[in-house]
C-alpha cells in the first residue's frame, strides 16, 4: 500500500526525468555544429546563440558559406538549429546572409 506522499513523489519525479535527460549547453552546442557539419558538408566557425525551450534547444549557428580574398569579403550564413532534450536535430534553417566584416548596427530611429 502506497501512501498520498509516496504517489506525489513518484509524479514529482517522473516531471523532472525529462530535465535530467536533457543535455548541458556545451553538449548541446557540440551536438548543433556536428549535425549541421554532416548536412551542410562545411564546419560552422560559431554558435552565436544557444538557449533552452520547451521542446529542447535552439541554437544560431554562424557558417562560412563563400570563402573569398580578402577574407572580410566571404560570405557568412546564420543558421537557427532547433534540437530535442537529447541533442537529436529537429528542423534547421538559413537566416541571413552577410559579409564577413558586416557588423550589425542594431535600430537607431
Amino acid at each position: 500500500m502506497t501512501s498520498g506522499h509516496e504517489s506525489e513523489k513518484q509524479r514529482s519525479s517522473s516531471r523532472q526525468k525529462p530535465a535530467e535527460d536533457r543535455l548541458s549547453a556545451p553538449e548541446a552546442m557540440r551536438s548543433a555544429i556536428e549535425q549541421l557539419t554532416e548536412l551542410l558538408g562545411r564546419a560552422p566557425e560559431s554558435v552565436s546563440a544557444l538557449k533552452p525551450t520547451e521542446e529542447g534547444w535552439e541554437a544560431q549557428v554562424e557558417v562560412l558559406e563563400l570563402e573569398r580574398i580578402p577574407q572580410t569579403t566571404s560570405v557568412m550564413a546564420g543558421y537557427r538549429v532547433v534540437l530535442d532534450p537529447a541533442g537529436k536535430l529537429l528542423a534547421y534553417e538559413r537566416g541571413r546572409r552577410y559579409t564577413r566584416a558586416q557588423i550589425d548596427r542594431g535600430d537607431t530611429r
